[in-house]
C-alpha cells in the first residue's frame, strides 16, 4: 500500500496543491483528473520519486515498487527494440553476465585443484539453477507478447530504438514497465501515441493487472473501461470518488448541487437569526434570548461549497479571407515510402466552408496526406490549392516544436504580426495564460499548457484553411469542447485528423475514410458515417481490419460462427487474465530468490520450488493456448 501525507507544492509563491493526503490500495485502478495545469503530472512525479515536494511524504510498505511512464520520452539508444526491452530484466542480465564470466574463467584457468576453481564451479551451478528458477527462458516470450500487444511487428523488434519516434519509444518504455510488474503503475497520458488496437489491448491488460494503477488520460472511454476510482485535483485540493469517470461527473454534480442547497438554507437561517437578534436585543425581557441567539450564531459552522475551477479557454479563429470555391483538389495522387505503398490513385475535392474529418487506423496515411496538402511531403499525381487559399497547420506534435527556453509571452510576441502586438497579452489570457504565467519558460509547462500555447500561436495569422492533426492531444475535456465550438463557428474550411469520436460528433460534414491503399469519401458527420458502417462505436470501426462493411461481414457469418467467435474472445480475455496473475506470482517468487536474506530460506524448500515450477508449467500451457486462440480468432 502507498500513502501520500500532506503533500504540498508551490510555484512562484502560489500553491499548486496543498496538504494533499490519500492512499492507494493493492489493486486499485485510479483515474487522476483535473484541468490542465492543476498538477496531475506533478503529483505523479512526486509519487514516483522523480520530483520532490515542498512538504509532505510518500510512504510505502516494504518491497513496494513503482513503474512510471512520463509524457515526454527520448531514448537515444543504439540497442534494438528487443534488447532495450530486455533491460526490464536487469537482474537476469547481471546473473547471465556473471555466468559468462565464470565460463571464461574456467576455460582459461589451469588451477583445477585449487579452492578458488572449485568455488567457481559451485557458483556456476548455483547461478544456472537460479536462472532456471527465475524462468529466464520465458522472458522473451513475455517480451514479444507485450511488444506485439503495443503494436510492434516482428520485423521491427531488431531495429535500433533511436530510429523510432517519441510515440513508439513511449511504447518501449511502457512495455518495460508492464514486464517488470511493479506494485504500482503510474501512466501519464499513455493513449496519446497509441492506436486504437493498442489502447484496447492496454485496457484489457490493466483491467486484469495484479497491482495498482494511477493514470492520467483525456480519453473518456479508456478511463471508464479501466478505472474504478477517480481522484480530482481542483483548486489546490483533491476530491475522491469511488467510481469511474462518467459516474464521477454525475456524482460530482449531485454533490455540489446538494452543497449549494445546504449553503442556501444556512444563509437563510443566518439571515433570519440576525433579524431576530436585532428585533429582540432592545427589549429587556428578550435580551437574554437575543444573547443566546448570538452565541448560537457564533458556534455555527459555516458550510462551504466545493469550489470549481471554471476557467476555460475562450477564443475564436479570426475571420478568414475569402478563398475560391475549390480549396483543395487531388487527382490520381499516390504516395509511397520505398516499397511501401501508402495510397494510390486518390481523387477528391474539398470546397470552401466544408469541414472534413480524416479517420482510419494508424499507418493508413491520414497525417501523410495532411502534410502533403501543406506542402511538407512530396507525392505523385496532382494536388493543388485553390485561389487565395491561406492555410494554417496544427501538426500532431506541434507542442514539441516550441522553443523550451522562451517564455510564454516571448513565444507569441515573436511570432505575432506587427498589427497584433498590442493584443498578445489579451490573446494569451483567452488561453488561460495571465499574470506571472506569461513569464514561465515553455520547458516547465505541462503537456496541456504546451498544447494550448501551440493552439494560441496558430491564431496569429488569419487563415481560410485549417488543417488540424490530433489537436485534442493533451487538452482537457472543457478545452476540447471550446476548441470544437470555435471550429464549428469558423467560416473557413477545416480538415481535422482525430480518433476522438466525441470531438468529431456534429463537427464535420464529410468523412474521408482511409482504407488499405486508398481514401473513400462519405457525406455527413461521424455519426452518419458510423451508421453507414453499421458500427456501434468508433472503436469498432477502427478495429475492423477488412475494408468491407461490418454488415457484410456479419451477413457472411452464421449464427453458430458468431457464437463461436464470441466464446473464443471470451476465453482469450480469461486466459490473458490468468497469464497476468501467474506472471505476478512468478515475479514474487523471483524476488524472494533474488533477495540474499530470503534466498537461504527458500533455496532448499522443495515445496516452494514444486509450487514455483507448477506456476511456470501452468503459464506455459496458458501461453500456448493463447497462441491457438489468437490464430482461431484471426481465421
Amino acid at each position: 500500500m502507498l500513502r501520500a501525507n500532506n503533500i504540498s507544492v508551490q510555484f512562484g509563491g502560489k500553491f499548486l496543491f496543498q496538504d494533499i493526503t490519500f492512499q492507494v490500495g493493492d489493486k486499485e485502478r485510479i483515474g487522476l483528473t483535473g484541468k490542465n495545469g492543476a498538477g496531475k503530472s506533478t503529483l505523479l512525479k512526486i509519487i514516483s520519486g522523480y520530483q520532490g515536494s515542498d512538504s509532505g511524504t510518500v510512504e510505502t510498505s516494504g518491497g513496494y515498487t513503482i513503474g512510471y511512464l512520463p509524457q515526454d520520452i527520448d531514448i537515444q539508444s543504439d540497442l534494438s527494440v528487443l534488447e532495450e526491452t530486455k533491460k526490464a530484466f536487469s537482474e537476469v542480465e547481471k546473473i547471465e553476465a556473471r555466468i559468462e564470466f565464470i565460463h571464461t574463467e574456467l576455460v582459461t584457468r589451469t588451477d583445477y585443484e585449487s579452492d578458488e576453481y572449485l568455488e567457481l564451479i559451485n557458483e556456476l551451478t548455483e547461478k544456472e539453477q537460479l536462472l532456471h528458477h527465475m524462468g529466464a527462458e520465458k522472458h522473451e516470450e513475455s517480451i514479444e507478447r507485450i511488444l506485439k500487444g503495443l503494436g510492434f511487428e516482428s520485423h521491427e523488434m531488431d531495429k535500433p530504438v533511436k530510429t523510432f519516434s517519441g510515440g513508439w519509444q513511449m511504447r518501449i518504455v511502457l512495455a518495460k514497465i508492464l514486464l517488470q510488474q511493479p506494485s504500482l503503475i503510474l501512466l501519464d497520458e499513455p493513449t496519446n501515441h497509441l492506436d486504437i488496437e493498442s489502447i484496447i489491448w492496454l485496457e484489457e491488460f490493466l483491467t486484469s493487472y495484479n497491482g495498482a494503477t494511477i493514470l492520467i488520460s483525456h480519453d473518456k472511454t479508456f478511463l471508464d473501461n479501466v478505472t474504478t476510482r477517480t481522484v480530482e485535483i481542483v483548486m489546490g485540493k483533491i476530491e475522491d470518488y469511488k467510481c469511474n469517470y462518467s459516474n464521477y461527473l454525475i456524482q460530482r454534480g449531485d454533490r455540489i448541487e446538494k452543497q449549494q442547497q445546504a449553503k442556501k438554507n444556512q444563509e437563510e437561517l443566518i439571515k433570519q437569526t440576525k433579524s431576530n437578534i436585532d428585533k429582540f436585543r432592545a427589549k429587556a425581557n428578550k435580551a437574554k434570548f437575543a444573547q443566546s441567539l448570538i452565541k448560537k450564531l457564533d458556534k455555527m459552522e459555516i458550510l462551504e461549497v466545493d469550489s470549481s475551477d471554471n476557467s476555460n479557454i475562450n477564443f475564436q479563429f479570426q475571420k478568414p479571407p475569402r478563398s475560391g470555391k475549390v480549396v483543395v483538389k487531388a487527382a490520381d495522387v499516390s504516395k509511397s515510402y520505398g516499397d511501401k505503398n501508402v495510397f494510390k490513385g486518390v481523387d477528391f475535392e474539398i470546397n470552401r466552408g466544408e469541414k472534413v474529418a480524416f479517420v482510419g487506423k494508424n499507418g493508413m496515411g491520414k497525417t501523410t496526406l495532411a502534410k502533403m496538402v501543406v506542402g511538407q511531403l512530396p507525392y505523385d499525381g496532382t494536388l493543388t490549392l485553390g485561389h487565395n487559399v491561406e492555410l494554417a497547420f496544427y501538426a500532431q506534435h506541434q507542442a514539441e516544436s516550441l522553443d523550451g527556453n522562451k517564455t510564454v509571452l516571448q513565444t507569441i510576441d515573436d511570432a505575432a504580426p506587427f498589427e497584433m502586438r498590442t493584443r498578445v497579452r489579451s490573446l494569451l489570457g483567452s488561453f488561460l495564460f495571465s499574470g506571472e504565467d506569461v513569464e514561465k519558460k515553455v520547458k516547465v509547462l505541462s503537456g496541456g499548457e504546451k498544447g494550448r500555447l501551440a493552439m494560441c500561436k496558430l491564431l496569429l495569422d488569419p487563415a481560410n484553411l485549417l488543417i488540424l492533426d490530433e489537436p485534442t492531444n493533451h487538452l482537457d475535456m472543457p478545452s476540447k469542447d471550446k476548441l470544437k465550438a470555435a471550429i464549428k463557428q469558423f467560416e473557413g474550411t477545416v480538415i481535422v485528423v482525430s480518433h476522438d469520436r466525441d470531438f468529431l460528433q456534429g463537427l464535420t460534414d464529410k468523412v474521408f475514410e482511409f482504407i488499405d491503399h486508398g481514401v473513400k469519401e462519405h457525406v455527413g458527420d461521424i455519426n452518419e458515417f458510423l451508421r453507414l458502417r453499421a458500427a456501434e462505436n468508433f472503436r469498432q470501426f477502427e478495429l475492423d481490419k477488412a475494408p468491407k462493411e461490418l454488415t457484410e461481414v456479419k451477413k457472411s457469418l452464421s449464427k453458430k460462427e458468431n457464437k463461436l467467435l464470441r466464446e473464443l474472445k471470451k476465453e482469450l480475455r480469461s486466459i490473458e487474465g490468468k497469464i497476468s496473475t501467474l506472471e505476478a506470482k512468478i515475479a514474487e517468487a523471483d524476488a524472494k530468490l533474488q533477495d540474499p536474506e530470503q534466498f537461504e530460506q527458500y533455496v532448499n524448500d522443495q515445496e516452494f520450488f514444486k509450487q514455483y515450477e507448477g506456476f511456470k508449467q501452468e503459464l506455459e500451457g496458458h501461453m500456448k493456448r493463447w497462441e491457438v486462440l489468437a490464430e482461431e480468432i484471426d481465421e
